[in-house]
């Protein structure tokens, strides 16, 4: 019997690391100490008051039923008291907080919710694959934006064309940004809620990455600016501020009627996601932050000793404001993934080549700070053997 794929199947991206992936695996299966720093998937437990109220939710027997479908009330109380601490910003849990399976599931649901064949959605360039994959399935074209390092790394609205905005209705922002580590400040935002209220077009803000800013930096939320709930929603994870990427917990804050739709979709998806998990993570938002912290100052000493270590060996690059990557510029004549292909067949060092993000990404290399800093210094000491700077 020959199956036939829906055509929303073939209209999926390529996942482009997960070859990445399968050619580390195959130098460490011939036994080679690989030093892989190309991933996104944090390196450190999740704290120990968090696992321990797992463990207590898990022996409770009344969460091993299905939860409200929504996600649990209290949760989602706790969501919007975090955010009013945080940043300021009031919520209401019944209608603006959307409990997700993780921050990446909502990213690829909301185009679903929002665009048809014939829409368009302005998306980062270079940025996040997986929100390509959500404007895959809905049928809808993709326009890229541009973020070019002229420009700090933010897009330029001036830019856009006019055609392209009149089908755009949906459009995708993540600062502190995967993969570039650029930041946002508050009059960005402010004039990216001018625009869309312009044009009508929905804001998705990736948030993921929100605890992580250096040198004193807090990072901005979009929801801070006034009239940001009018024009969109931002997606937070626990994964990264609390070292919880396996549990796959996250939330969706905003605009009501956006909120309403992703939770509809969730309805036809999913049952509920595990109690237990929707306690721990009420445990990580009410708990104390003594250990977000500590996991911002421990990136930040990786940062530091990673970026001095590449400037003594001759690598012109900079430091990231926020987020736990750094966005490297190849040396000249090299296209980032044979760059890529070369580190890790010569210093056994895999690093994710900037064409994964997009057209843009070309000419860069992602890094993530996801390894002790005597690993990092290890891998700068490779590159130094293969005097790619001098």
């Amino acid at each position: 019997m020959r199956i036939q794929p829906a055509e929303r199947i073939h209209r999926l991206p390529v996942q482009f690391f997960s070859s990445l992936v399968s050619r580390a695996g195959s130098y460490i299966a011939n036994g080679h100490e690989v030093i892989n720093l190309g991933q996104g998937n944090p390196d450190l437990p999740t704290p120990p008051h968090i696992v321990e109220a797992m463990r207590e939710a898990v022996l409770d027997p009344s969460t091993h039923r299905y939860s409200p479908f929504s996600g649990l009330p209290e949760l989602k109380e706790a969501i919007a008291g975090w955010y009013k601490r945080e940043y300021d910003v009031d919520l209401d849990p019944e209608t603006e907080v959307a409990i997700l399976f993780g921050g990446k599931t909502g990213l690829v649901e909301i185009s679903q919710c929002l665009l048809n064949r014939g829409d368009a959605c302005l998306v980062p360039d270079p940025g996040y694959p997986d929100y390509w994959s959500g404007v895959a399935l809905s049928g809808a074209d993709m326009v890229m934006m541009p973020l070019l390092e002229e420009n700090e790394f933010l897009p330029d609205y001036s830019r856009l064309r006019t055609e392209d905005l009149r089908r755009a209705k949906l459009m995708f922002l993540n600062y502190p940004a995967n993969p570039t580590a650029a930041v946002a400040s508050l009059s960005f935002f402010k004039e990216t809620v001018a625009f869309a209220e312009q044009h009508e077009i929905i804001v998705a803000h990736d948030f993921a990455y929100g605890a992580i800013g250096f040198d004193g930096l807090k990072p901005v939320s979009f929801l801070q600016v006034p009239g940001a709930k009018d024009v969109g929603v931002e997606f937070y994870t626990l994964s990264k501020t609390y070292n919880m990427a396996g549990w796959r917990v996250g939330f969706a804050l905003g605009n009501q009627e956006v909120i309403r739709l992703i939770n509809l979709i969730q309805d036809h998806y999913y049952v509920s996601l595990f109690a237990a998990i929707q306690r721990a993570a009420i445990a990580a938002l009410e708990g104390p932050q003594d250990c977000v912290r500590e996991l911002v100052a421990i990136y930040q000493r990786r940062r530091d000793t990673w970026i001095q270590g590449l400037r003594e060996i001759g690598w012109d690059c900079q430091a990231p404001k926020g987020s736990f990557f750094t966005w490297l510029p190849v040396p000249e004549g090299w296209s980032s993934a044979k760059f890529a292909d070369y580190l890790l067949e010569q210093a056994h060092l895999v690093v994710a080549p900037g064409i994964g993000f997009g057209p843009h990404g070309e000419g860069y290399v992602r890094v993530g700070l996801l390894a002790p800093e005597g690993r990092l210094q290890e891998a700068v000491d490779r590159l130094d053997r293969l005097k790619l700077f001098a």
